[in-house]
């Protein structure tokens, strides 16, 4: 391995834990980043000429400090100004502790503090996600722009923005108490979702998805999990990331264009994912009846999942199963997009007059959404009526904003027989 695809490994792995470290002990995000990227720049120049170190992140831990420190003096009278964030001193004191012979550090308190510190209910959704991946796991802005589809000058507001707040509402550096717990896991996992769903279906633009997105909210997930065990909003979350994701191969054509489930190359699906993800499902779902709240929704839409990823063609899909677990996710959430979804398998199971009773009252619910007529043109077109289907493509059409989805929607209608065809009605 290089050395610089060995730097590249050891900032994705120990990032968030170098970071946790630094705040832990400087207690202001602004230092300990600056300083811990000082210190890898620093480890590109150093490492090629002199090795690499046995430890490599004690030596990054030990030259972001140097760093730290030497910024502190530097910056002082503005350094008294700045807000602190809320440490417990025995917080400090274990952020300082190193393993004696392998050096590995002893993080996980730290990690766990600066993930929640990243979720706070304080801070705007968007906000958390971009600061999570910024600090959590050290993706630069620039990176996290093009994952979330938006300018470099947006996202660097959003994690300035969110620091600040940080420091103007003394948000603690610290694991919340136990009543607190559940509930502050569960907007880690909700900032974590909104990331991978940013990646795993982009809402607009010219890519149908985008991969590294979604990769680095499981890797997030991954990292919480970690240092928070036995939370089993979690682990659902992960089984449900890990079997949308497993397809990530084979969703879009060499030309770009959308492939549908049932088209798609299985053998290309990312068989490891879906294993990891079907033991996750199987140990939580031991006690369905012990779910609750959006753990219970996770867990039904993961199984719903595990039954299109563990059908080895796609004739052999238990849609009648499908249907069953989007009724019971339907009654549970009344959401509309349940709703749409459900109607597709039941549409499976049952013909397609049956899915589109389903989507009856819909469209004050979901006004704006391409998806509801485009499953309502495929309904239509398998239901015999393809002059409706006509007029729902040209709604689907006109409300797409990801081009790569507008050109199937194009391709779909222009396949559809002319008034002059026979069989047109």
């Amino acid at each position: 391995m290089t050395v610089s695809a060995d730097l590249e490994r050891v900032w994705r792995e120990e990032w968030g834990r170098l970071l946790a470290l630094l705040v832990a002990r400087y207690r202001r995000l602004d230092l300990a980043e600056d300083a811990l990227a000082d210190a890898f720049e620093a480890a590109a120049r150093v490492w090629p000429a002199e090795g690499r170190p046995v430890n490599p992140a004690a030596w990054l831990l030990t030259a972001a400090r140097r760093r730290a420190v030497d910024r502190q003096r530097a910056e002082a009278v503005a350094a008294r100004k700045e807000p602190l964030l809320l440490v417990e001193a025995a917080t400090v004191e274990r952020a300082q502790r190193i393993m004696a012979d392998t050096g590995e550090v002893v993080v996980s308190d730290e990690l766990a503090r600066l993930v929640f510190l990243c979720a706070h209910p304080a801070l705007a959704p968007e906000s958390a996600g971009a600061l999570a991946l910024r600090l959590v796991l050290g993706v630069s802005t620039a990176d996290i722009a093009r994952l979330y589809l938006t300018s470099e000058a947006t996202v660097a507001a959003r994690i300035t923005r969110a620091k600040r707040k940080i420091g103007a509402v003394g948000i603690p550096f610290q694991v919340p108490s136990a009543p607190e717990l559940p509930q502050r896991v569960e907007t880690v996992a909700r900032v974590a979702y909104l990331a991978f769903t940013a990646g795993y279906a982009a809402p607009s633009g010219a890519e149908l998805h985008r991969p590294e997105s979604a990769g680095e909210a499981i890797r997030l997930v991954r990292v919480v999990r970690r240092v928070l065990p036995g939370h089993r909003v979690l682990d659902v979350l992960l089984a449900l990331m890990l079997l949308q994701h497993s397809r990530r191969d084979s969703r879009v054509s060499g030309d770009g264009g959308v492939i549908l489930l049932g088209e798609q190359d299985r053998t290309r699906w990312h068989t490891d994912e879906i294993d990891e993800a079907v033991a996750l499902l199987d140990d939580v779902l031991v006690a369905p009846e012990s779910l609750l709240g959006w753990t219970a929704e996770l867990a039904l839409q993961g199984a719903i999942a595990a039954c299109h990823a563990t059908a080895r063609v796609a004739a052999d899909t238990d849609w009648a199963q499908i249907a069953l677990l989007y009724a019971r996710l339907d009654d549970l959430t009344g959401s509309p997009i349940v709703r749409l979804n459900r109607a597709v398998a039941v549409a499976e199971a049952d013909g397609p007059n049956a899915g589109l009773a389903l989507l009856d009252g819909l469209d004050d619910a979901l006004p704006r959404s391409h998806r509801l007529a485009a499953v309502r043109a495929e309904l239509l077109v398998r239901a015999g009526r393809p002059h409706q289907a006509r007029t729902a493509y040209e709604e689907a059409i006109e409300l797409c904003d990801n081009a790569i989805e507008r050109d199937h929607l194009k391709r779909r209608q222009s396949a559809l027989p002319l008034p002059t065809d026979p069989g047109w009605r």
